[in-house]
Parts: C-alpha cells; structure tokens; sequence
C-alpha cells in the first residue's frame, strides 16, 4: 500500500539587476558582447586588486525588499563562499550569508501568498562552453561579477500534481531536502519538480534512503540525475570578506526609494478590482507586464471606458503581439487609436466584431489615419436610418413567414435568429440594436 504524500519545495531564483556595471567593479553588464570583452583587473581577481560596492545594486534590492514586503537590513555585510570552477577567477564568490539585505516578505499569486526566506545580493559567476571546442572546455568572464539577488523561499509551496500529500501521525519533519540546480524555463521547474517527486517517492516506496544532494534535470529525458553531495554552510568555508566594510541604511533611503517606485502590480490590481470593477483574472492579465499595464491605463486616459479597454487589449490587441510574437512596445498603434476604436464602438457607429476585424487591421497599416474616416472607407458604419432598416426587417421577414408564426406563438428566442438575417443581408450595417427593437414592434404588428 503506498503511503500518503506530501510534496514541499522551496525555491532559489536568480535575478538579475539592471545595473549599468557590475556589482564589485566598472565592467560594463551589456549582453551579447564578445566573450571576455567586458572584464578588468578586478573581475578577473589580478592581485592586489580591490572591489567597490555598486550603489545602485544595493537600491535596486531596496526596491525590490518593499515591493515584496521584505524586512530590509539596516546593517549589512559580504562574505566570501569558497569553492572552486574554472569560471570563478577568484576561487570564492562573494555573497551573503549570516546578514541578508532583505528577510521575510512574500510573493502574491493567484494561488495565495509564498513566504520569502531571505534575498541575498551576490556576484555571478562566469560561464563554462563546452560545445565550442572538441577538445577543450571555454570560459567567458564576461559574466563573473554581474549582480544578482537570490530570492530564497521558504519550503512552504505546495502541489498535488506530481504527487500524494505525505501525512503521518503528528510527524512535522519536512523529508530529506534535494536541490535541483540551473534550470532554464518556468515550465522545466514545473517538470523538475514532478519528476524529482515521483522519483523521490519511489525511493522510498522500495525502503531505500534519499541522499542529500544537488541533481541536474534533463529536458529530454524528463528525469534528474546526481551530480554531488549537497554541501553545507561549513564546506564553503564562509567568512566576513575583509575588503568590503560592512553597509547600513537609514530610513532617509528607504523612504526616497520608496517615493520614486511606481505604482506595484497589486496595488494596480486592487485599483482595477475595486475602482474599476474588473474580474481579478482580467486585472492579472493586465499588469503581468509592465509596459502592458501602461498602454492600458493610458487608452483609459485617453476617454475609454475601462471595460471596453480591457476587452480590447485582452482580445484583438494580445492577439496581435501572439501572433508577431511582439511587445507592446512594437504595437504599431498609439493608446488614443485603441480608444477611438472603442469610441467608435460605443456610439453604435460601427459593431465590435467590424471594428476587430476589419477597422483595426486596416488602422495598422496606416496608424495616424482619423478611426471614423477609416471606417467610412471600408463602408461599415452601421445603418441607423429607420426607412431603410425597415426595408431590410421587412424583407427578412417575408423570407421567413413560418419562423414569425413561431415567435408570435411564444417562441421569443427567435429574434436572435431574425438580428442575424438582417445583418447579413445589411452586410453588417444594420445597429443591432435599432434592428432589434423594430422588429419587436413588426412581428407584434405581423
């Protein structure tokens, strides 16, 4: 009988700042460059060479401790983590370990809070190729000293997807902790960690022990697979690193970055939830990117309402950037264009689905043209002239003499099917509307 499981993972995320140099020293952080075209003396640890502190490593972590509700660190330190590869010159990275610029704090997601351990600010290491050349391996330095946080979690995440909850009586212990290292995409994590529980699950269905370790993960395998003994603290040989003093920061700090940040996506979302009365999905969708979120609000400032704008954004502008595989940075129309669209719309001028389809390419072609001349063009203003829409219910309904029996006997549904004729036969002229409403009198009448 198998025994009841309870998968607990914790996370490590590298992130990136966006600093301009790096986190010890002035090389530059652009990527792409040739390889060991952006070292110096310090990143590739010449003796008798010193680091500096990137000050805006630091703020750029401040930032990042408020957004995230994080204890941020009044006092703090580096120290060195010594181990050896061929791609850290200086045979220790330095780090943090006993004085975290950041502690506590969580990540909201759709599925509730995760609970922050600790982010750490760090140097990179540089990178090993071993595809370049046949018989040896290649180091590029030009990322050794980059600044990162690292974004630890607490074992507080939860999934039944690869696995059972493991429960037995009264027993709090978590299990045997095994790192899963490097992992490149947000859905080989989600891959990993299934494939690392079942095999961690059959381990201990056959009565055998779960090593302490960091394993790799194979993509095309879909299996982890050994690569050493976990480490302690004590195997990097941590100590305070004697060329960087300690760093404070005050409350003056904290608060200017505070001051200077923009508007969180949580504080968006609760703004759009609870002002604006959006679905909660509709709100995550438009502030998961930044500069997404800000098209939004400015098709909203030019006059949209926020509906209608979320609609489009969420419909016929996401398709767009799908379908080029784009940003909306290259998005070929301003916000005004998308408001004037919705506009357009709204007045029952021309009907939403001749707006996505039809309006809107023909505006992407040439984006500074006027939405209403466009329109008048392509020749789907809707009809709202009663004589002439008169003349098309009429018609439809002599077409259809046994449906109009139908209606008058209580089938009501049918006006549907009446709307529809008589906008195929207006070529999508016809406003719905004004449709529907004559012939409600007409088939009372008939």
């Amino acid at each position: 009988m198998s025994a009841p499981y309870e998968m607990v993972v914790g996370l490590e995320v590298h992130i990136q700042l966006l600093t301009q140099s790096k986190l010890f020293c002035a090389d530059a952080t652009a990527f792409g460059a040739q390889p060991n075209s952006q070292v110096s003396a310090i990143s590739l640890a010449h003796p008798g060479t010193l680091p500096m502190l990137n000050r805006q490593a630091v703020e750029l972590a401040i930032r990042l401790g408020l957004a995230l509700q994080c204890d941020i660190a009044r006092h703090s330190h580096f120290d060195r983590k010594h181990y050896f590869y061929p791609d850290l010159p200086k045979g220790y990275q330095t780090s943090q370990l006993t004085e975290p610029i950041l502690t506590g704090g969580w990540v909201d997601t759709l599925l509730g809070k995760i609970p922050i351990h600790h982010i750490h600010l760090e140097e990179d290491a540089g990178k090993s190729i071993h595809d370049a050349d046949p018989d040896y391996s290649c180091i590029d330095l030009n990322r050794a000293g980059m600044p990162l946080l690292e974004l630890v979690t607490e074992p507080a995440i939860h999934s039944s997807d690869a696995a059972f909850a493991f429960l037995t009586q009264g027993e709090t212990r978590l299990g045997t902790k095994v790192e899963v290292k490097n992992l490149n995409s947000i859905r080989n994590v989600k891959r990993a960690i299934e494939a690392e529980a079942k095999r961690q699950i059959e381990l201990l269905e056959r009565g055998e022990r779960i090593v302490q370790e960091t394993r790799g993960y194979n993509a095309d395998t879909n299996t982890t697979t050994g690569q050493r003994e976990k480490e302690e603290a004590n195997d990097y040989r941590y100590f305070p690193c004697p060329d960087l003093p300690p760093f404070t920061t005050n409350e003056a700090q904290i608060e200017a970055i505070r001051q200077a940040m923009p508007a969180l996506p949580q504080q968006l979302q609760h703004q759009l939830t609870e002002d604006w009365q959006l679905p909660k999905q509709d709100a995550a969708v438009l502030t998961e990117d930044k500069a997404f979120a800000d098209y939004f609000l400015d098709v909203v400032g030019a006059g949209a309402p926020a509906k209608p704008a979320a609609n489009w954004m969420l419909g016929p502008v996401k398709n767009w950037l799908n379908e080029h595989q784009g940003t909306i940075e290259q998005f070929p129309l301003p916000p005004s264009q998308i408001a004037a669209l919705i506009t357009i719309v709204q007045s029952g001028k021309v009907n939403f689905s001749m707006a996505a389809t039809r309006l809107l390419p023909d505006l992407l072609q040439q984006p500074s043209s006027d939405v209403l001349t466009r329109a008048q063009a392509l020749g789907i203003i809707q009809e709202s002239d009663s004589s002439e829409l008169d003349a098309w219910v009429q018609e439809v309904m002599a077409r259809m003499p046994d449906k109009v029996k139908e209606y008058q006997k209580g089938k009501k549904g049918l006006i549907g099917l009446f709307v529809g004729e008589v906008k195929k036969l207006s070529r999508g002229k016809a406003d719905p509307q004004a449709v529907t409403k004559i012939l409600e009198e007409k088939l009372k009448e008939a």
